[in-house]
C-alpha cells in the first residue's frame, strides 16, 4: 500500500512509484508547504543535458488527466509517428514528478496548468505548455452528512486540494469568494472564524479515505477521485467545475524548452500522437475508461465502473439535488478533450493565481504580464501543425463553433 494513504480499501496501489532524490517524509513536508519550494533546493545540483537518444519518456499521476498521453502509448500512436515511447510511469505526488522532469527522468508529462508559471517564472526553468491535456474533468465532493449544499455552506468546514498551485485551488477560492466564504490555511483543529474554511493539500488518493473517516468535510480533485468517492465512500456531489467555468483548462502537457527548440521534428511527432489520442478519446470515453482502468492495460490502479463514471456520467438528473450541473445548455461532458491552449484562458489564470491564497512566498506573481505569459509560456505552433493532421478534433464538444476555432471567450458563472 502507498505510504501517502490511510487506508487501503478503496484503491489498489500496486504500481510503483518513484521516488526521485527526497525521502517519503520529505514529499510529505513539502506537499504540507505548497510543494514546489523544492524546486529552489534542486537547482544548482541538476544536471539538464538532453537524453542522447528520441525515446519518449512519460511521467504521469494516475488521474484521468493523464488520459491523452496514456492513449497515445496504450493505442500505439507514438509508434505510429516512429516513434519508440516507453511503458508510462506512475508518479504519486506532483512534486515527485515535477522533480522527476526537472532531472530530465522525464520529457513528456502532465502538470496542472498553474505549476508551469510558478516553474518558469519563479525558478527560471524552461519547460514550455505544449497542449492542453483536456478540458473540464474536476469535481467538489462533499460528505453525505457533512450538511453541505451550496458553497456558502463550507464555512468552518475542512476542505481538500490537490496542491496549491493547481486549477482546484483557483477555481474553489472564486466559487468561496463569491460566496462571502474566506479561505484560511490552519493546522487542523485550530478554530475557524464564522465565515472561514479551512484548506489542506492532500494526495488525491487520499481523499476518499479521508471523507469516508469524516477527517475532512468536502475535497476538490480530478477524476476518477469523485467518482470514487461517490461509489466507495458515500460522498455526493456538490458541483463539477467544467460547470463553473465554461471548458477550463485543468493538467497541460508539457515538455522541456530545449526539445522544442532543438528537435523540432521530435517534438512535432510527439504532438501528432498527443492529438491523435485526444481525438480518439472524445469519441471512445467508454473504450477509453476501460484502457486506462485496472481491468484494462492498468494505467490507473481503479476498476473500470469507477473510470468509466468518471468519464461518461454528466447528467441533470442524477445530479438533481444539490443541482451540479447548472448549465446544461454548455454541452461539455464530464471530461472532454479539446487540446488547443487558449490564451484567454492563460491570462485568466494569470490574474486568478494573484487572488488564490497558497502556502508560501508568491511575490513573483506581481510582476507577471498576462499577456507576455501567453505568448511566452505557451509554445502553440507544434499543435497547430497537429490538429491540421487529425481534422477530427472539431467534432469535441467544447471546440469554438463558428469561422475561429482558435479563439473562445471564457464564460464562468460560479
Amino acid at each position: 500500500m502507498c505510504e501517502q494513504c490511510d487506508s487501503g480499501n478503496l484503491i489498489d496501489h500496486s504500481a510503483g512509484a518513484a521516488k526521485g532524490g527526497l525521502t517519503r517524509r520529505g514529499y510529505l513536508d513539502l506537499m504540507a508547504a505548497g510543494g514546489l519550494a523544492m524546486m529552489g533546493a534542486l537547482k544548482p545540483g541538476l544536471s539538464f543535458a538532453q537524453p542522447k537518444d528520441d525515446v519518449v519518456r512519460i511521467g504521469y499521476l494516475p488521474i484521468t488527466d493523464a488520459t491523452a498521453l496514456l492513449v497515445a502509448h496504450g493505442m500505439g500512436f507514438f509508434k505510429d509517428e516512429g516513434l519508440v515511447a516507453e511503458k508510462p510511469t506512475l508518479i504519486r505526488s506532483w512534486s515527485s514528478l515535477v522533480e522527476s522532469f526537472a532531472a530530465q527522468k522525464f520529457n513528456l508529462v502532465h502538470f496542472l496548468k498553474p505549476i508551469p508559471v510558478w516553474m518558469r517564472y519563479n525558478n527560471k526553468f524552461p519547460v514550455k505548455i505544449m497542449a492542453w491535456a483536456h478540458t473540464n474533468g474536476s469535481a467538489i465532493v462533499v460528505g453525505k452528512d457533512a450538511g453541505i449544499d451550496s458553497f456558502a455552506d463550507l464555512r468552518g468546514k475542512q476542505v481538500a486540494v490537490p496542491y496549491w498551485y493547481s486549477m482546484h485551488n483557483i477555481v474553489l477560492q472564486m466559487a468561496m469568494r463569491a460566496n462571502g466564504v474566506k479561505a484560511v490555511i490552519k493546522e487542523q483543529g485550530q478554530p475557524l472564524a464564522a465565515d472561514e474554511c479551512n484548506l489542506q493539500v492532500m494526495a488525491p488518493s487520499d481523499m476518499p479515505p479521508a471523507l469516508a473517516a469524516k477527517k475532512i468535510d468536502a475535497y476538490i480533485v480530478a477524476e476518477p477521485f469523485n467518482a470514487l468517492g461517490e461509489l466507495r465512500a458515500g460522498a455526493k456531489m456538490l458541483r463539477f467545475t467544467g460547470d463553473m467555468w465554461k471548458n477550463h483548462p485543468c493538467c497541460v502537457v508539457c515538455m522541456h524548452e530545449a526539445d522544442t527548440k532543438e528537435r523540432a521534428e521530435w517534438t512535432q511527432k510527439v504532438v501528432n500522437a498527443v492529438v491523435k489520442a485526444q481525438v480518439y478519446a472524445s469519441a471512445n470515453k467508454k473504450e477509453v475508461a476501460k484502457l486506462l482502468s485496472r481491468d484494462g492495460m492498468e494505467y490507473l490502479p481503479v476498476p473500470q465502473d469507477v473510470v468509466e463514471r468518471a468519464m461518461t456520467l454528466y447528467d441533470t438528473g442524477t445530479y438533481a439535488t444539490p443541482p451540479a450541473i447548472k448549465h446544461p445548455d454548455w454541452r461539455n461532458g464530464r471530461i472532454d478533450f479539446n487540446g488547443f491552449p487558449y490564451a484567454s484562458a492563460t491570462k485568466l489564470i494569470v490574474k486568478a493565481m494573484n487572488e488564490t491564497v497558497v502556502s508560501g512566498d508568491t511575490t513573483f506573481l506581481g510582476g507577471l504580464d498576462p499577456d507576455f505569459v501567453a505568448k511566452d509560456l505557451v509554445d502553440d505552433r507544434f499543435i497547430r501543425k497537429a490538429l491540421a493532421k487529425f481534422p477530427d478534433w472539431r467534432k469535441d464538444p467544447t471546440v469554438p463553433t463558428g469561422s475561429d476555432p482558435f479563439t473562445r471567450e471564457e464564460v464562468i458563472a460560479l
